[in-house]
């Protein structure tokens, strides 16, 4: 067992989550195919975030803090998670979001609607400015801790140091899964494969296999950005968690692989294909998928396995399906049915 000690840490998530088989296309691709049903972890159908949040948001209370600030697009799933799960707390939500012109959509849907929902504070910026979120997310903060609140800042996808340890968690649990005979076929995945929009899972992936002793290839199907930018930016976080829980390695000691081949026209952006693609997997197989995160790095899976390059043939391939349903909504136009 890895000689590490996880940071407090709070029970939001309904865990574990499921694995299951997906018998059609383990059939038709010549692989042992598994989901890990991550979009099952509750919190309003909060997906992966929730994971990441259980430790995150365990500091915010540890600091007595009375509101968080987070930031991402104006479909954040993220933002959507923190919402919820900041309101369950009794801490009052603050929302940066970003949309092309910065301004509110013109009517809420989806993810926007909930964050309404909940009573979610939000203020809007440019894609342009986004960039400078962490910026624009200490001003906020600063603003709020004027008006006598105690504001704890979470960065895009709770991806940092203390949020990774969410996905270290799960690596944890699907062994204990496996142990338990609740993983069919019974063995640990040649292969992880999932959707990378900010790099947190991937870094708590990777930490997570090489704490664990597991032998699989962690591979992140990025939804925006490339190669270069994730390396760097998965390197940091995994960094910094080994700098600050002892006993977890180093970048230079884990592995993992970006793959960017499969993010589409842009960010949110959605093909005929793609929408096609998951229309077919949800109507097959009774999954769904979203279009921004999970939908473009599955069929990215797929399409890899039917090369039959990456992953070998009769290999056992895990894919962590990271949630985001409500994502879909905003979407209805571009589904064919």
């Amino acid at each position: 067992m890895p000689d590490f000690t996880y940071a407090a840490r709070l029970h939001l998530a309904r865990l574990p989550t499921p694995v299951q088989r997906l018998d059609r296309l383990s059939e038709e691709l010549g692989v042992n195919l598994l989901i890990k049903r991550d979009d099952l972890t509750g919190m309003a159908l909060s997906g992966n975030k929730i994971r990441k949040l259980e430790f995150v948001l365990a500091e915010a209370m540890a600091q007595d803090s009375t509101a968080v600030i987070t930031t991402g697009g104006s479909q954040s799933n993220h933002c959507r998670a923190t919402a919820v799960a900041a309101v369950t707390l009794g801490l009052r939500p603050h929302l940066l979001l970003h949309t092309a012109s910065g301004e509110a959509p013109a009517e809420p849907d989806g993810n926007l609607l909930l964050d309404l929902l909940v009573g979610a504070e939000i203020r809007y910026i440019t894609t342009e400015q986004y960039d400078d979120s962490d910026a624009h997310l200490a001003r906020w903060a600063e603003e709020l801790a004027a008006a006598g609140e105690r504001p704890y800042a979470i960065p895009s996808g709770a991806s940092n140091a203390l949020g990774a340890l969410g996905y270290v968690a799960m690596v944890d649990e699907l062994c204990a899964q496996q142990r338990a005979g609740a993983v069919p076929g019974g063995r640990l995945p040649d292969a992880i494969a999932h959707a990378c929009g900010s790099g947190g899972t991937t870094a708590g992936l990777a930490l997570g296999a090489r704490a664990f002793g597991l032998d699989s290839d962690v591979v992140s199907y990025a939804v925006c950005d490339d190669v270069a930018y994730f390396q760097d930016k998965v390197d940091r976080i995994v960094n910094g968690a080994a700098a600050r829980f002892p006993g977890l390695p180093g970048a230079k000691d884990v592995s993992y692989q970006v793959v960017d081949q499969w993010k589409g026209i842009g960010y949110a952006l959605s093909t005929p294909e793609e929408m096609i693609f998951l229309r077919d997997f949800a109507r097959a197989d009774g999954v769904i998928l979203d279009p921004v995160y999970s939908g473009k790095a599955f069929r990215g899976l797929v399409e890899e396995l039917r090369q039959g390059d990456r992953y070998p043939h009769g290999s056992t391939v895990l894919f962590v399906h990271t949630g985001g349903l409500f994502g879909l909504f905003p979407k209805r136009s571009e589904l064919e049915f």
